[in-house]
């Protein structure tokens, strides 16, 4: 994911060409697949390149994309591998009790029992269900609501509840 400080976020990794018009598939990095119905223009990282959607659609699961003006497999081709990117102030609304990962990175990890500061969300890992923190010294935290029990993204603070031992099991 994106720095918010950069202006943009990922929402999507181009991956094969599909068919014989041009469209790319695309491997998604939102959880919710309403997201690309809207699309009008996304930039393609590395280049930074504008492109205007045509259209965008799930076949059998897969994202799908069709860029006006790439209609070929050759063109289809140069795209693979490039990172579909909107401005940062086109990030799709969330839903109550939702945040987005970028906005977690730097936040404080208060031991809600202790008050003691546990370090700073300095990255995430993917690990099945809800994902985990990752916290400066390599503690891993269950992003759960009855771990993490108050979130405050713009206050930069996690209020925790650690399971008894968690905090001795998985520090690096």
């Amino acid at each position: 994911m994106n720095s918010p400080a950069d202006g943009w976020v990922a929402i999507a990794v181009l991956g094969k060409t599909r068919g014989n018009r041009g469209e790319v598939t695309g491997f998604p990095l939102s959880g919710k697949p309403e997201r690309f119905e809207a699309l009008q223009e996304v930039f393609l990282f590395g280049s930074g390149t504008r492109y205007e959607v045509e259209s965008t659609w799930f076949h059998q699961g897969t994202l799908v994309f069709k860029f006006r003006g790439v209609d070929s497999i050759s063109q289809a081709e140069l795209l693979t591998g490039a990172e579909v990117r909107v401005p940062l102030d086109q990030r799709t609304p969330l839903d109550p009790g939702e945040f987005f990962q970028d906005d977690l990175l730097g936040c404080q990890v208060i031991d809600r029992r202790t008050g003691q500061t546990l370090g700073a969300v300095s990255g995430w890992e993917d690990g099945g269900g809800s994902g985990l923190l990752v916290v400066d010294g390599g503690l891993l935290i269950p992003f759960a609501r009855s771990i993490c029990v108050e979130i405050d993204p713009q206050a930069r603070r996690i209020s925790v509840e650690l399971p008894e031992g968690l905090k001795d099991l998985n520090r690096s």
